[in-house]
């Protein structure tokens, strides 16, 4: 019990004292708590008084589940500010504390999804040479195919185009197979989104489906400049690489998926989610479709 105790903040400590102190010495629990006797009345008599804090609490609570437990103290401060809460950043981070409210990013080895077989049709100049500084939505396109590994021990494959400047997740198609219909799915989705009289670029690694003669022909048809990463260079392509990674660790990876069916409800909720309600502080607290409109406007 001593080292429990140890561990507690001096309200935690009082409160546990002010529990057991009718069972046992209260000067003996104050020795063994480290808690001096003045400190120990102090937080008795804070306990009486309304919590300022209680709705700012609340509101810390509520912000930090409904963003899946992946916002820290500086994204919610962000937000409780939104909110009309007058607020410093430290004061988030203690009652972030004091809620017991920490984030949990969850990882675990995956196998990647390797779609490179060599040179098996076009293979496009890299025009971005990890120059990723798009500040108008639809300039610049990435797109990218991962795998998640299914209860089944199937494969679930998904397949997404992002926007460089927003970071908006502009189509997501989710499918049993990385196949050529897959990348259809994917097109005829985008062309539904795109905006009139836009000629962005497209960047791709070198994956096979991204080299055959259907995906070419289609860019051009949609007035799309296709762009390539170098062989093997994954952060040719990082901002395609980024979603993905945030994709597994704050929502993947935190249960087990049993089928296709459940993958595509979960990669549709978040990425909804992402668009509309995610804040970037890398974009000034903006969500991707917020982005969107202000540089619209």
């Amino acid at each position: 019990m001593r080292g429990r105790i140890e561990e507690q903040s001096a309200a935690q400590k009082a409160a546990v004292v002010d529990t057991l102190r009718h069972d046992y010495p209260l000067k003996e629990l104050l020795v063994l708590a480290q808690l001096p006797r003045a400190t120990f009345y102090d937080r008795l008599k804070r306990k009486d008084k309304p919590d300022k804090y209680t709705a700012l609490k609340a509101f810390i609570k509520k912000t930090f589940h409904d963003s899946y437990e992946t916002y820290g103290y500086r994204r919610i401060h962000v937000m409780a500010r939104r909110a009309g809460f007058k607020c410093s950043p430290n004061t988030v981070l203690r009652l972030m504390g004091q809620l017991d409210l920490s984030v949990t990013l969850y990882s675990r080895h995956t196998s990647g999804y390797h779609s490179y077989k060599g040179k098996v049709g076009t293979v496009n100049d890299n025009l971005l040479h990890q120059q990723f500084n798009a500040q108008k939505p639809f300039a610049v396109l990435h797109t990218d195919v991962t795998q998640v590994r299914l209860v089944n021990r199937s494969w679930g494959y998904i397949s997404a185009i992002i926007d460089e400047a927003s970071r908006e997740v502009i189509t997501i198609i989710v499918t049993n197979s990385a196949n050529k219909e897959q990348l259809r799915l994917t097109l005829d989705d985008l062309a539904k989104k795109l905006p009139s009289g836009v000629t962005p670029i497209m960047h791709s690694d070198q994956g096979w489906q991204y080299q055959t003669r259907e995906y070419q022909i289609r860019l051009h048809a949609m007035g799309i400049v296709p762009s390539m990463s170098r062989k093997g260079n994954c952060h040719d392509n990082a901002p395609m690489e980024s979603f993905f990674n945030l994709l597994k660790r704050e929502r993947l990876n935190r249960q087990p998926i049993k089928d296709i069916k459940e993958l595509k409800q979960i990669v549709t909720h978040y990425a909804r989610w992402f668009n509309h309600d995610r804040i970037s502080l890398n974009k000034n607290g903006l969500t991707p479709i917020e982005y969107r409109n202000q540089a619209a406007a």
